[in-house]
């Protein structure tokens, strides 16, 4: 359980009160509550208090005005504010990030989760999942149950239900069964494409969402020449390739096409893209978000320092854009004596990844993209050989192979 906390709800539904209260108090939270939102300063004001929990309409005072009351008194900086409320449109959504609320969750709560929402919130953690791991082709059988099977796709999610989904290879589908499991509506999310390659992009047709009424996509990746985003997707989905065609799609679908750049996600959070050494366009990511950032740079190959290939310049630059970054998620396909027979398949082996590491001073190395042919105890030999080069370098780099299904909060 999380450490107790003092939380105050101000909502004019009393079975909203008592529900909500009921929950927390038995989660071992504290509780104080009013219906009349008038009340509420005096209230939150005459002890301390975590977070406000609050209704969006309400006589009196409304929602939006009281957390504009909130946020404008010095002595109540450190709360935390969540709407609970039974409007789920964008309108009241954006207002209520305006305001400076620390997340929304809509009524009628799920009673099973409505805590651990909670206190995720107030944690205010970027949760980050692996639903594939492997490059190139999916495997299966039982050399791959360690570490998994499906191609790449991993899923950044923080306190305020923002999502992000990198890359739409076939773990994908694992992470749409995880979404259609747990009944969420009105789903929205942006989809960031590495590049088309098969393994990236050849589950998305799968990725259920996608087909539901009400939710609502991004899909943002680099152009390749005139083919824009929208035209590789549509493409993959011809009905040469792909039974069902993009004009399926119930969710609303909007597509991005990304250079190198910086741009706001929201008003938190902020991302960074470079160009990274694949053939054709591929585009490496770095999320931000307060004070805090996680890499995305997959399908890349950092030549070994003896390679007549190496570019010190590209390496620099890449150093740089990953730097000091909390989690470096990187392709890491190849051991040492794998590397020689694959030169020029876009993709690294293990000591320049260590080395790059190293340089830019990360706090946390995952090993990615493992070549198809290694079976869970090459992955593991290669993690155990990385764990020890580092040891000798930046030995205070944490570095592991995150396995499929694996999440870690940052």
């Amino acid at each position: 359980m999380a450490e107790p906390l003092t939380f105050c709800i101000v909502d004019d539904d009393p079975f909203a009160v008592r529900l909500h209260a009921g929950l927390l108090e038995g989660a071992g939270h504290a509780v104080i509550s009013t219906t009349v939102s008038s009340q509420a300063m005096e209230l939150i004001l005459s002890r301390p208090v975590d977070c406000a929990i609050l209704d969006i309409t309400m006589p009196g005072i409304d929602g939006m005005a009281l957390v504009q009351q909130l946020r404008a008194d010095p002595r109540l900086r450190a709360l935390k504010i969540v709407i609970v409320s039974g409007k789920p449109f964008e309108y009241d959504r954006e207002r209520a990030d305006a305001c400076g609320v620390d997340g929304c969750l809509f009524k009628p709560v799920d009673p099973k989760s409505f805590v651990a929402r909670l206190e995720a919130i107030l944690a205010d953690r970027i949760e980050v999942r692996y639903w594939g791991v492997r490059g190139t082709l999916p495997v299966c059988g039982a050399n791959a149950l360690h570490y998994g099977g499906n191609t790449p796709c991993v899923t950044l999610e923080f306190a305020r239900g923002d999502l992000l989904i990198f890359d739409a290879g076939s773990g994908i589908k694992g992470l749409a069964d995880h979404l259609v499991a747990q009944k969420r509506s009105r789903l929205e999310a942006r989809i960031f494409i590495s590049h088309p390659h098969w393994d990236h992009i050849n589950a998305l047709p799968f990725f259920r969402p996608l087909y539901q009424q009400g939710n609502e996509f991004e899909i943002c990746g680099a152009s390749h020449g005139d083919t824009d985003m929208r035209e590789l997707i549509f493409a993959q989905m011809d009905e040469v390739y792909c039974p069902v065609k993009v004009r399926e799609f119930a969710a609303r679908v909007s597509f991005r096409n990304l250079g190198e750049e910086s741009f706001p996600l929201t008003g938190r959070i902020n991302m960074r893209t470079m160009l990274l050494n694949h053939p054709g366009n591929c585009l490496g990511y770095r999320v931000e978000y307060r004070g805090r950032s996680v890499c995305y740079i997959t399908d890349n190959e950092i030549h070994p320092r003896e390679s007549p290939y190496r570019n010190d310049h590209y390496v620099n630059k890449l150093a740089n854009f990953v730097a000091g970054t909390d989690l470096l998620i990187i392709d890491a396909a190849y051991t040492d004596k794998e590397y020689p027979d694959r030169i020029h398949w876009g993709h690294s082996a293990i000591t320049p990844v260590v080395e790059l590491a190293s340089q830019a001073r990360v706090k946390a190395l995952h090993l990615f993209h493992h070549d198809p042919d290694q079976n869970d105890a090459a992955i593991a030999a290669k993690e155990q050989t990385a764990v020890t080069l580092l040891q000798a370098l930046q030995p205070d780099i944490l570095c592991l192979a995150p396995q499929e299904g694996q999440t870690f909060r940052i």
